[in-house]
């Protein structure tokens, strides 16, 4: 993307392509449904059908990305004869940040299902010149030579999500490295793919702005608050 100041959501395929940025929203397709339910205010007072959708896009998402995996040629057995088939060479590991990151995490956990998990739990230091972002809980397996998906719902700034890519790499350096979230800001995803590109992102799709809060405009609300209701 140049610029990344696409109007709209609806309107971000128009942007100059950046072939390491993928618009799942892009082209018409049942996630545009599912998305246009989480940002409807009506349809948000049912936080279950809320956390439901995530998982939905995370399970799109995680289709979309397995055509860019690395697969191994099989012969399976069937009752009737075998039949020559492609395996997944190795299950990525599927990370995520706490909380508002779980349901989304979960969709991916649905399609790979036999991979490992790792888990951050980062948060906006308020009442500052600038947003703040600590990260203070990280959980993840080695991540030598393994492919590793980082998702979370929101990227808004993206200085939580590379903060928790850079604190994930003490456990070791990825190969292949995904980033993926339902709804990002211009601003957020020309500083992930500036600040990490080696990574691929993938996205629901592209909103018009960051507000004087750093909040996804129109965006869809919080979504942990949405997910597991309102904190203190």
């Amino acid at each position: 993307m140049d610029a990344l100041t696409p109007p709209s959501a609806e309107s971000s395929a128009a942007a100059e392509p950046n072939p390491r940025v993928h618009i799942v929203c892009a082209e018409p397709s049942v996630a545009n449904h599912f998305l246009a339910e989480l940002r409807d205010v009506e349809v948000q007072r049912d936080s279950l059908r809320f956390r439901r959708n995530l998982q939905r896009l995370g399970e799109i998402i995680a289709y979309k990305i397995s055509s860019q995996l690395s697969y191994t040629d099989k012969t399976v057995r069937t009752p009737l004869g075998e039949s020559k088939s492609k395996h997944l060479h190795d299950f990525p590991v599927l990370a995520t940040v706490l909380r508002a990151g779980l349901p989304f995490h979960q969709g991916f956990l649905n399609y790979f299902d036999q991979s490992p998990s790792a888990f951050a739990a980062a948060y906006r230091i308020e009442g500052t010149a600038q947003v703040q972002v600590q990260v203070d809980y990280l959980s993840a397996p080695r991540l030598d030579e393994r492919v590793l998906i980082l998702a979370d719902p929101m990227l808004a700034s993206g200085k939580s999500l590379v903060q928790t890519y850079r604190a994930m790499l003490r456990f070791g350096t990825p190969r292949q490295v995904h980033i993926a979230a339902v709804i990002a800001s211009p601003q957020g995803v020309e500083y992930v793919t500036r600040e990490v590109p080696e990574a691929s992102l993938w996205v629901a799709a592209i909103d018009e702005r960051l507000n004087n809060q750093a909040y996804i405009v129109p965006g869809l609300g919080d979504a942990g608050d949405l997910a597991y209701g309102s904190k203190l």
